[in-house]
């Protein structure tokens, strides 16, 4: 239980995490009052490579202190409560000198990358972080997730149809799904097997661009 965290020294520490500002992996909370907006953090870390929450910071990098243990029981309700398949966050309190102490919420990368979290009108989404922001991931980073994580041997197909669409998403790159349906001339349903597939393969990725996310050739596959 989080109630007896004992704080211990890791001011340097702590200020050097601060400095680094709010990143792809970590974030500020002032204070914690909301469980669903939490998970949609823990969701997107988890979803991403994982990220911590520094609670007691403010959003310019002040340090605030915790003011209420209870911050720290909003965070294990959001994980255990607001997030499928729940979560479980790693506490550490540090002390920041003058009887002020910042909690740490680690959250582990989930190797699935299918974490939802529940909104506030019932339903449940996946998030993924971009930089600073929890971006709801799209129903084809799910499925192509899904493949990947199920996947055990796959190898590019002789199709000649899916070979076209690399070639196509090499030239475009990036390229939107309803782009590379249309100027393939297949399906949708078509291309989201494809690009699942390809996803699988790791020869493709998704960016974000434009507020939304869009397929790319993955980074070490550019330029063959």
């Amino acid at each position: 239980m989080t109630k007896n965290l004992r704080p211990i020294r890791g001011k340097y520490h702590l200020l050097e995490l601060i400095a680094q500002g709010e990143h792809e992996t970590q974030d500020f909370k002032y204070t914690v009052s909301d469980a669903s907006k939490i998970a949609r953090s823990i969701s997107a870390f988890a979803n991403n490579s994982g990220g911590r929450l520094l609670i007691g910071v403010k959003d310019n990098g002040s340090i605030a202190g915790v003011r209420n243990e209870e911050d720290i029981y909003v965070v294990e309700q959001a994980a255990l409560s607001y997030c499928y398949p729940p979560q479980q966050p790693h506490f550490t309190s540090i002390s920041a000198g003058n009887g002020l102490y910042v909690i740490i919420a680690e959250i582990s990368p989930c190797p699935t990358r299918q974490v939802k979290a529940k909104d506030t009108d019932g339903t449940w989404k996946a998030y993924f972080r971009i930089k600073d922001e929890n971006i709801p991931a799209t129903d084809l980073m799910l499925q192509a997730w899904k493949t990947k994580h199920s996947a055990k041997s796959l190898t590019l197909s002789t199709d000649i149809s899916e070979k076209s669409v690399l070639s196509y998403i090499d030239r475009q790159n990036p390229v939107s799904l309803d782009r590379i349906a249309l100027d393939n001339h297949i399906s949708t349903h078509k291309a989201t097997e494809i690009i699942c597939r390809l996803y699988a393969l790791e020869l493709i990725d998704f960016t974000f661009s434009h507020r939304s996310f869009l397929i790319t050739i993955a980074d070490e596959h550019t330029g063959e």
